[in-house]
């Protein structure tokens, strides 16, 4: 099936236009309960098209972070659907995927996880090739055998995020801005069509917040539909074209960053409308 293809120079990307046009996504009736039958989404609907940079806002618990998981597979959805679309005109439903299926989803549809996910006692190099697990053998994987091409895209993306000096390191000596580099270099890896990303920024210093909005919105210009978690509303206008607010689990704005006014600040914040960085 075809996948987006980074088209990386030896040190940045090329300046794509993005393909607006072409649907990646599909999302219908999306709900999510628990056990205790607490909703934490409901009756979320929306499309992704390739190239958008769209940033899912909304105070801690509205179910940001959960809507992400559940896109990517993580955690199973209640009620709705899930539709990825692929150029070549293939269709892959969400709901019911499992094994060798469910991986390929979480392949094309890759995520930086808040935490980084990295594996500590590995080297930077290694972290980033994993990115590679739903492409090759168990066997080589285990015995670190990668292909000298996956070996030369994870070196090149390394680079291009300026973290080729540090290829032999072992992630857990990273700072936090390094490692979120490294989880962007290993998502991309996996030659995704959907970027997701678990408040990227949220732990960061401002240097490397504007470092890691910079790469997303890079990726975003390849063609890759990118879609983040975040709680700067002034992030979320100076990088993203387009912003998703919930509140109480619900979707009550989708539209351009531009049309974000104080009212509906107010809605998704309430009292905290003030401090979410206008």
């Amino acid at each position: 099936m075809a996948q987006a293809q980074l088209k990386l120079a030896p040190t940045e990307f090329t300046q794509a236009v993005p393909q607006l046009q072409n649907k990646v996504l599909d999302v219908k009736g999306l709900t999510k309960s628990y056990k205790a039958g607490r909703r934490v989404l409901n009756d979320i609907s929306f499309d992704l098209h390739a190239g958008e940079f769209v940033a899912v806002i909304g105070r801690s618990g509205a179910g940001k972070s959960t809507l992400l998981h559940v896109l990517n597979g993580t955690l199973p959805l209640s009620e709705g659907s899930v539709l990825c679309q692929y150029e070549d005109g293939e269709q892959h439903q969400l709901a019911g995927l499992s094994g060798k299926a469910l991986r390929l989803w979480r392949a094309n549809c890759g995520m930086i996880f808040q935490d980084f996910c990295l594996v500590p006692r590995l080297d930077v190099l290694t972290n980033v090739l994993l990115g590679r697990l739903s492409h090759t053998s168990t066997f080589k994987s285990f015995f670190n055998q990668f292909d000298d091409e996956d070996r030369a895209r994870a070196i090149s993306l390394l680079e291009w995020l300026h973290m080729l000096p540090h290829a032999l390191q072992r992630a857990e000596n990273l700072s936090g801005g390094q490692m979120q580099r490294v989880a962007i270099c290993r998502a991309l890896m996996q030659n995704p069509k959907i970027l997701l990303a678990d408040e990227p920024v949220a732990s960061l210093d401002p240097k490397n917040t504007l470092r890691i909005m910079n790469a997303l919105k890079k990726v975003s210009e390849e063609g890759i539909a990118v879609m983040v978690n975040l709680h700067s509303v002034e992030l979320v206008k100076d990088f993203c074209t387009r912003a998703i607010g919930i509140a109480h689990g619900e979707i009550i704005f989708d539209g351009h960053p531009d049309q974000l006014n104080d009212a509906i600040l107010h809605q998704l914040y309430g009292e905290e409308s003030d401090a979410v960085g206008l």
